[in-house]
C-alpha cells in the first residue's frame, strides 16, 4: 500500500510511518545540499534566521540540472544524505521533520531524528529525471550563487520515496542487511 503524505508534515503524519512504508509527498519541499547546510548552521551559530521557516518542512537533497524549454527544473535526483549529517542534528533540533535522500544516516542524526520527531525519505538514485516529472514549480530562495545547490522551494506532487528512517528507530537499511543475512546463511 502507497501513503499520501503531505509537506510540510505534522506530527500525527510522522507518527504514522514506519520503516519500509511506500509514501508519495505532496506540498511544499526545499531542496538544499551540503554547502547549504553550511551556511544555514553556521546563520544559526550567528543567532540569525533562516532562509526560511523550517518547523515542519521537508529538505530534498538535490542538485537539479537547469530545466529544458518549457520544463520547471532539470533532473532532480538524490545525493548522497551523509554529507549533510554533520548539521542536519541541529537543523533537526530547530524544527526540520522531514529529509529526502539516498544512503544510511548517522547515529546522530537517526538519534535526533526519534528525539525530536523527524523521518528520513529515500528517493531512488539514478532516477532524476523521473523524479523530476513530481516537481510542478520550482524557485530560487536563498543563496543563490550556489548554482545548483542554491535553496530552492519546490512545489510537488505525488513525489515517490520510501521510508528509511522513522521516529521509532526502525532504519530500512539496517532492516535489509539483517533480512538479507537470514537468507545468505
Amino acid at each position: 500500500m502507497i501513503k499520501n503524505v503531505a509537506s510540510p508534515l505534522s506530527d500525527k503524519e510522522i507518527e504514522g510511518l514506519r520503516s519500509g512504508d511506500r509514501v508519495l509527498v505532496t506540498g511544499i519541499i526545499y531542496t538544499a545540499r551540503d554547502a547549504a547546510h553550511k551556511r544555514m548552521v553556521e546563520a544559526l551559530d550567528r543567532g540569525e534566521g533562516l532562509p526560511f521557516d523550517i518547523k515542519g518542512q521537508t529538505i530534498y537533497y538535490t542538485g537539479p540540472s537547469p530545466p529544458r524549454p518549457g520544463r520547471v527544473i532539470g533532473s532532480a535526483g538524490p545525493t548522497t544524505s551523509s554529507r549533510m549529517d554533520l548539521y542536519t542534528p541541529r537543523l533537526i533540533e530547530e524544527g526540520l521533520r522531514g529529509m529526502i535522500g539516498k544512503g544510511g544516516r548517522s547515529p546522530e542524526v537517526k538519534e535526533a531524528m526519534k528525539r525530536y520527531r523527524a523521518i528520513y525519505f529515500a528517493a531512488i538514485g539514478g532516477a532524476g529525471a523521473l523524479l523530476s516529472s513530481s516537481i510542478e514549480n520550482s524557485e530560487v530562495i536563498a543563496y543563490e550563487d550556489l548554482g545548483a545547490e542554491a535553496i530552492r522551494l519546490l512545489e510537488v506532487k505525488d513525489f515517490p520515496a520510501i521510508v528509511a528512517n522513522d521516529i521509532h528507530g526502525g532504519d530500512i537499511y539496517e532492516e535489509g542487511r539483517a533480512i538479507y543475512r537470514r537468507k545468505v546463511v
